[in-house]
């Protein structure tokens, strides 16, 4: 079905590949670029966050699990091969749709979890990262994405009730007993970045971050100094963002393009390191937002964009 935009074209359907070769080296994600996670990981810049895969408030299952399992396999067929999800979103449900809809993984395929928040209910977060809490939570996720080795494992917040190197020493010693191949902070200041590395080798920061909501530049421009992959959070930003009148909305109408197609074509010239996890629980938005890495976006209204943020 056309849609206003970029169009990622007529990239074939998973099914009509064969198993082991899903399409990951192929799709329109791929001229997003490629980033070296960790140093020895390849993947596509253009990346899926999975968040949106559940129920209303990130609490249970989707309205239609068809419809999620299509999504993570459209992904895949566009070329997307770095999914982040975390045990908390559903809970659990996200990472279980991953395995239902991508199990036996194509290769190449990197998933990218999270641990460190209980879900007492819907729109519920509560920070948990005890050492025992951890590691039952890498345990379950290796368990339900059906994993020997997590490739990027990501302590979702600091918990500040919790003694710091507890929780980045539980970290470690899951990298030493195999079950995690990388670590990764999210929320996190340089200060804590370079406190954390003291402990565990950190190779990914995941920050919120969008062309409107930039307040964690520091945090990216260090990531960059220290070749180390940033994942920015709610990429879009908020959805005044992407009103017509907004600064996004009329550099998306000179380039026939849609204002959310801009936002991740910002994103990606804005650093090599930068690597967005746009989601959705829509084929189309989906479809949408990888025809982003299709977008040249010229220096002019890289630049406009920044100047109105």
């Amino acid at each position: 079905m056309p849609f206003a935009g970029v169009n990622v074209g007529m990239t074939p359907s998973i099914g009509t590949q064969p198993a082991d070769n899903a399409g990951v080296d192929a799709g329109p994600a791929a001229r997003s670029g490629t980033f070296l996670l960790g140093g020895d990981l390849p993947v596509h810049r253009l990346g899926f966050g999975a968040m949106r895969l559940t129920g209303k408030g990130i609490w249970g299952e989707p309205r239609e699990a068809r419809d999620a399992i299509a999504v993570l396999r459209r992904a895949v067929e566009l070329g997307v091969t770095l999914i982040d999800t975390a045990d908390s979103y559903g809970p659990e449900v996200s990472e279980r749709l991953i395995a239902e809809a991508l199990y036996p993984y194509p290769q190449g395929l990197v998933i990218a979890t999270k641990a460190g928040f209980e879900r007492p209910g819907p729109d519920q977060w509560k920070m948990n990262g005890r050492p025992e809490h951890l590691r039952a939570a890498c345990e379950g996720s290796l368990r339900r994405l059906k994993l020997k080795r997590i490739d990027l494992y990501q302590l979702h917040r600091i918990d500040p009730g919790v003694p710091f190197e507890d929780q980045l020493g539980t970290f470690k010693r899951l990298q030493e007993e195999g079950k995690i191949r990388h670590a990764g902070l999210s929320e996190v200041s340089v200060a804590e970045i370079e406190r954390a590395r003291k402990i565990v080798p950190i190779v990914a920061v995941q920050n919120r971050y969008s062309p409107t909501d930039r307040q964690h530049e520091s945090v990216l421009d260090h990531c960059e100094r220290e070749k180390m992959a940033f994942l920015p959070w709610y990429p879009l930003g908020a959805g005044a963002a992407l009103r017509p009148a907004s600064p996004l909305a009329k550099v998306a109408a000179r380039l026939h393009a849609t204002p959310a197609q801009v936002a991740l074509a910002w994103l990606l010239r804005r650093s090599p390191v930068m690597l967005p996890i746009p989601g959705t629980s829509s084929v189309k938005h989906l479809e949408e937002n990888v025809a982003a890495a299709l977008l040249e976006l010229p220096a002019r209204d890289f630049d406009e964009i920044a100047r109105a943020s």
